[in-house]
C-alpha cells in the first residue's frame, strides 16, 4: 500500500479533486493544513472521504492569524479521529524579513500542544537546519516527521537520533538532488516515509505539471533505484512506518 504522508488538496488548486483522489483509492492521503482556513478544509476532505486523514497546525511562514486561541481551536480540532498529527509547523529564514521570535514563539506552542495530547508532528524546516534541531532536541517529546527532508547526510543523522522520520518527496527524482540520494542510500528504510508535497515538486517524468498524491510512485522507484530493491519493499516499510507514526 502507498501512503502519501504529506500532500495540500485545496479546491483552489484542483479543478478535479475527485478524480485525483479516486486514483488513491486503494491507498492512504495524509493531506496538511497550514493555516486556520486549510486546516478546516483538511477537516472536510478527511470527513468525506475514508482513505484520506489530516494534519493541521501553522506553518511558519502563515502566522497572519496565529494566537492562543489558534491552539484551543487546534486542540479541539484535533478531536476528530482522523485527524492525525499537528502539522505543518516549524521554521522558515528563506526570507529576509523572516520574523524568526514569531516563529520560534509558535513552534514550540505547537509542539507543546503536541506533546500534550500525544500527537505527532509534521515540521517544516527551510534554512534553518540548527534552529529546528535545537528546538525539537529541546522540546520534542512525540513522533515527529522532518517533512521534505533537504539537509546533510550528517545532519539527518542528528535528527533520527531525536527517533524523528524523514519525509522524501518528488525531489529526489531531480538530476540535481545528489545531497538527499545520499541521504536515501545511507538511510534505513525504517526511517523513511513517502510524500509528495502536492500540488508542489512534481516528480520526475512530470516535473513541470502539478503534483498530486499518486506521483508518490515516483518516489518509491526512486528509492527502490537508489537501494537496489524491490520497489514492494519500499511500499510495504514505507507504509509500516506511516502507520506507527499516525496510528492509522
Amino acid at each position: 500500500m502507498m501512503v502519501d504522508t504529506h500532500c495540500h488538496l485545496l479546491k483552489e488548486d484542483y479543478d478535479n479533486l475527485d478524480d485525483i483522489i479516486m486514483k488513491m483509492k486503494d491507498n492512504i492521503i495524509i493531506a496538511s493544513g497550514y493555516d486556520s482556513k486549510s486546516n478546516l478544509e483538511v477537516i472536510d476532505l478527511v470527513n468525506k472521504y475514508p482513505n484520506i486523514y489530516g494534519t493541521i497546525g501553522f506553518h511558519p511562514s502563515e502566522l497572519d492569524d496565529f494566537s492562543s486561541d489558534s491552539l484551543n481551536i487546534l486542540e479541539e480540532q484535533l478531536k476528530n479521529p482522523k485527524i492525525v498529527g499537528i502539522g505543518e509547523i516549524g521554521l522558515d529564514y528563506h526570507y529576509d524579513d523572516t520574523d524568526k521570535d514569531r516563529q520560534h514563539d509558535a513552534f514550540i506552542k505547537q509542539i507543546l500542544l503536541a506533546n500534550k495530547l500525544k500527537c505527532p508532528i509534521v515540521v517544516h524546516s527551510r534554512d534553518a537546519a540548527l534552529d529546528t534541531y535545537e528546538i525539537l532536541e529541546k522540546y520534542l517529546d512525540t513522533k515527529a516527521i522532518m517533512h521534505c527532508y533537504s539537509y546533510s547526510l550528517e545532519m539527518s543523522k542528528k535528527f533520527i537520533n531525536l527517533g524523528m522520520y524523514l519525509g522524501i518527496g518528488g525531489v529526489l527524482t531531480f538530476k540535481n538532488s545528489s545531497k538527499i540520494k545520499e541521504v536515501v542510500l545511507n538511510t534505513d528504510l525504517s526511517h523513511l516515509v513517502l510524500e509528495t508535497d502536492s500540488p508542489y515538486l512534481t516528480p520526475e517524468p512530470f516535473r513541470g505539471m502539478k503534483n498530486e498524491p499518486y506521483n508518490v510512485y515516483y518516489v518509491a522507484k526512486e528509492i527502490a533505484s537508489i537501494k537496489g530493491i524491490d520497489i514492494e519493499k519500499v511500499f510495504d516499510e514505507t507504509f509500516k512506518n506511516a502507520k506507527n507514526i499516525f496510528n492509522i
